[in-house]
């Protein structure tokens, strides 16, 4: 089985959760959103489920109205079967540290499937995803029900915030094909002295730190900033390519730490922890993410010229 159908299985699967999604919600006749957030899920399924048989402008009309739902704040949390405090206190005793496990046994899966076979990362990741579900069954008796039971409860604590990784990949690829980082370039040449490596490499690392938390996707920052900076300042200047870029992509990832735009990242934990202060991971990484980004640009100036 080629990458291409597997990557459409693995849609469908994502589609079918948020069809799920929308079930339970309009089951939930004491929601005073329940038509618009019912809506919302049907909508983000069919679009993953059948996108690649809708033409693009009838996605791109679902996509509004996805929009229209979330402005109007048409789109809230349904009723959803929470664990009780005591039973997840219970649980942690008993499995202790091999809750840890899934987690990293989907991280060593990805790397080895992308490694070793012929299948693409993001077939990787499905396939380690659907491989770790049965190890996490295993592990902690739970039944199959609580699969989808829990899927349904992390995506309406997500709630509108899953979209946004896809969007913002879009938004990438608008940005590029729109000229944008060529207007960063022409902008940025009026503060940067030709020929000063040192400034260049700051801008660049800097610049993809703050495009990304724009963005909330480094992937997304990293075309228009390398064509608006890294290029004309870094490699055009004598800058290695491959240590350069790659890590221009990894001082973008200081950013992701620090922006409420990189909703997997940063609003899904908060929201499953159901903590009070929605910046309060941010908060915290921001320590690191700082010195982080300033030993970038040092690792980029020596280690890149």
């Amino acid at each position: 089985m080629n990458n291409s159908i597997l990557l459409e299985i693995f849609y469908v699967c994502v589609g079918l959760l948020m069809y799920l999604v929308a079930f339970n919600i309009i089951k939930d006749h004491t929601s005073p959103t329940r038509i618009g957030t019912t809506l919302f899920w049907a909508i983000l399924g069919t679009i993953f489920t059948f996108g690649s048989l809708l033409p693009g402008t009838v996605v791109g009309i679902l996509l509004i109205i996805i929009g229209i739902l979330t402005a109007t704040k048409q789109v809230k949390i349904g009723k959803v079967n929470a664990p009780k405090p005591e039973f997840s206190a219970a649980q942690a005793k008993v499995l202790g540290n091999k809750v840890f496990i899934p987690s990293i046994t989907i991280a060593i899966l990805v790397i080895c499937i992308a490694k070793f076979t012929n299948f693409s990362g993001t077939v990787a990741i499905g396939i380690a995803a659907f491989i770790t579900i049965i190890l996490t069954l295993f592990i902690t008796k739970a039944d199959v029900k609580t699969v989808s039971a829990d899927s349904n409860r992390m995506l309406q604590a997500v709630g509108v915030t899953c979209i946004l990784p896809q969007l913002l990949a879009a938004l990438g690829s608008l940005f590029t094909a729109a000229g944008v980082g060529d207007v960063i370039a022409t902008n940025i040449s009026n503060f940067i002295p030709q020929g000063n490596i040192l400034i260049g490499v700051t801008a660049y690392c800097v610049g993809m730190a703050v495009f990304t938390m724009i963005m909330g996707n480094a992937f997304a920052a990293f075309s228009v900033i390398t064509v608006g900076i890294g290029v004309p300042f870094v490699f055009m200047q004598g800058g290695n390519i491959v240590i350069c870029s790659t890590l221009a992509l990894t001082a973008g990832y200081c950013g992701t730490l620090m922006t409420p735009m990189a909703a997997n990242f940063n609003i899904l934990p908060v929201a499953l922890l159901n903590i009070k202060n929605k910046n309060a991971v941010i908060k915290y990484q921001a320590y690191v993410a700082i010195p982080l980004l300033l030993v970038h640009i040092a690792l980029m100036y020596f280690l890149g010229f």
